[in-house]
C-alpha cells in the first residue's frame, strides 16, 4: 500500500468530499482551504509531479479544471479563481502526487500569490538558455 495521502483518498481509505470522479481523474475539497470551495484535482494514477505526468493525463486534468471552475465559482459566489500546481519541494509541493489547486478568489480575501522582482536580469541570456534546453527556437 502506498504512503501517498492522495492515493489513499483515491482508494477510499481516507474519506474526502468528492466532487467529481471518472476513470482518470478525481476532484475533492482541500481540507486546508485558502477559501471556501478550494478544490484539488488529481490523476487517479500516481505520478510524483506535473513534470512526470503524461500529457494525456494532464489534458484530462485541465479538461476537468475547466469544467469545474464555473460550478465552483457559482457555488461559493466568487467571480475569479487561481489554477495552479506546485512542482517539487522548493515550489511548495507538499504531497508527491500530481495535483492542481482550483482556488476561488474574492477581492478582499488577502491571499497573495507571489511578488515580482525589480532586480535586473539578462533576459536575452536566460531566454537563450531556455531555448537551448527545449531544443528549438520560439
Amino acid at each position: 500500500m502506498s504512503d501517498c495521502v492522495f492515493c489513499k483518498i483515491i482508494s477510499g481509505d481516507i474519506p474526502s468530499h468528492k466532487l467529481y470522479e471518472d476513470d482518470v481523474t478525481l476532484a475533492f475539497l482541500d481540507i486546508h482551504p485558502v477559501n471556501a470551495g478550494h478544490v484539488l484535482i488529481v490523476p487517479k494514477a500516481h505520478f510524483e509531479n506535473f513534470a512526470q505526468t503524461p500529457k494525456e493525463t494532464v489534458a484530462a486534468l485541465m479538461d476537468l479544471s475547466q469544467r469545474l471552475a464555473p460550478a465552483v465559482l457559482k457555488a461559493v459566489g466568487a467571480d475569479a479563481f487561481n489554477l495552479s500546481t506546485n512542482n517539487g519541494r522548493a515550489a511548495g509541493q507538499l504531497i508527491a502526487h500530481t495535483h492542481f489547486h482550483l482556488i476561488p478568489r474574492f477581492p478582499t480575501d488577502g491571499h497573495k500569490m507571489w511578488h515580482g522582482s525589480d532586480e535586473h536580469q539578462d533576459f536575452a541570456a536566460v531566454a537563450l538558455k531556455i531555448k537551448e534546453c527545449v531544443g528549438r527556437s520560439a
